[in-house]
């Protein structure tokens, strides 16, 4: 397959805004539109998705897209096991152009002291079947050679996982729910969900009011400007967060591609981006920001931040030149996991929201759950039930047994 995006026949269109829908999906980034897809997929007709800009204008355009199985709890690791079964097959699965996923291998690096944490997350994500070990630092040395490890014990590897080009898989999504009928809508904001009693009766847009009895929220940053109307307040708090690009000094072979890394030793992140340049993500991220406002222009400070977490675990790049980079947001939940969910005091609302920039590689499964939840009245693939928007009323907020650290503070969209 043609893994150019721009082999994607598809050119979202200015379509009328309709009068009534049977699902109104909020939200054009890959979640709001893997769900629109799956629902037209069973066979849901007259589905609405919504974007205020254009498709990936939020971050889903922005980005990492690292598509990878390890975290700290077999929940998202589960997410990203059948979203890995979705980007392997996506001809048969989904159609239209390609995800651009190249499974080069992924890394996790973490400190001497957490291998113990290390140990245990690779083996509940083994009993769940995700291809993953534990490797020495002699066997990290052979997987990398670029890789300084004399401050290491042992690592995780995934020899399958990798990472995908995060606007090629939205618009093969879109693509493949607008074949199947749904209207897609962009340049229209979705102003409020109307609710008459508990249930939700429509959406008021820019372009008039549209008449439904399901929504699915996957608006991002712009998350609470319709939940906190309706008394719905999950503590969320849209971020800004960076990244930059350098090329590949001298020494390194531009013949051979570097794994993916993700090291908790530096709080940071970074892949191959193009063919001769490394994207990292280090920079502390700053809570509070108003989406609106965003500069999406890169921080001079930034620069050496990045530069020094990525020499600090491939020391050829201590003197790489900085090629560009840029800067997204994204939402972020009280305790930093998303919140997948019904939300109980509003019938026919359903919610994807303060995913903490990790949702990219869970997109995928994550729409099969939500059609699943609309169309079954259940999700069947992955339990949801850690995902709850009530845990934290219940003053039950999810904390990984086996973190490596505070992970919320990382730069994600990872």
């Amino acid at each position: 397959m043609n893994r150019d995006q721009g082999s994607v026949d598809f050119q979202p269109e200015a379509a009328s805004v309709p009068r009534t829908a049977e699902v109104v999906v909020i939200g054009g980034g890959v979640n709001g539109a893997s769900t629109a897809f799956q629902l037209a997929k069973r066979g849901v007709r007259n589905v609405v998705l919504l974007e205020r800009r254009q498709l990936g204008a939020g971050a889903t355009g922005k980005s990492g897209a690292l598509v990878r199985a390890h975290y700290a709890n077999t929940w998202e690791s589960h997410l990203t096991l059948e979203s890995l079964r979705i980007f392997r097959a996506w001809e048969d699965e989904v159609g239209p152009g390609s995800p651009g996923f190249e499974p080069i291998g992924f890394v996790q690096v973490v400190a001497p002291e957490d291998e113990a944490h290390l140990r245990a997350n690779v083996a509940a994500q083994q009993a769940i079947g995700i291809e993953t070990s534990v490797v020495s630092v002699t066997e990290l040395r052979e997987i990398e050679p670029l890789m300084r490890t004399d401050d290491l014990s042992y690592a995780a590897f995934e020899p399958s996982s990798g990472f995908a080009d995060p606007n090629a898989t939205l618009y093969g999504f879109a693509a493949a729910a607008a074949a199947r009928g749904v209207t897609i809508c962009t340049e229209t904001e979705a102003t409020a969900i109307r609710v008459e009693g508990d249930r939700v009766a429509g959406v008021e847009t820019s372009a008039g009011r549209i008449a439904t009895r399901t929504v699915v929220l996957a608006a991002g940053s712009w998350a609470d400007r319709l939940l906190l109307p309706l008394g719905l307040d999950f503590g969320l708090t849209p971020v800004r967060t960076q990244v930059s690009i350098f090329r590949w000094p001298p020494s390194v072979d531009p013949r051979r591609r570097h794994r993916v890394v993700i090291d908790a030793t530096q709080h940071s992140w970074f892949r191959p981006e193009g063919a001769v340049s490394t994207l990292i993500g280090a920079e502390r991220s700053v809570a509070g920001i108003d989406p609106d406002g965003l500069r999406e222009g890169l921080d001079h400070e930034s620069i050496a931040v990045g530069r020094a977490a990525l020499a600090a675990r491939f020391p050829a790049f201590a003197a790489a030149t900085m090629r560009g980079g840029w800067a997204g947001t994204f939402m972020r939940s009280p305790d930093g996991h998303p919140i997948i969910d019904q939300t109980p005091s509003v019938s026919g609302l359903f919610c994807m929201a303060g995913d903490s920039g990790t949702s990219f590689k869970t997109a995928p499964a994550i729409g099969v759950c939500l059609a699943e939840w609309i169309v079954d009245g259940a999700p069947r693939l992955v339990d949801l039930t850690p995902f709850r928007s009530t845990r934290f009323a219940e003053g039950r907020p999810w904390i990984d047994e086996h973190a490596y650290g505070d992970d919320r503070t990382l730069t994600v969209s990872r």
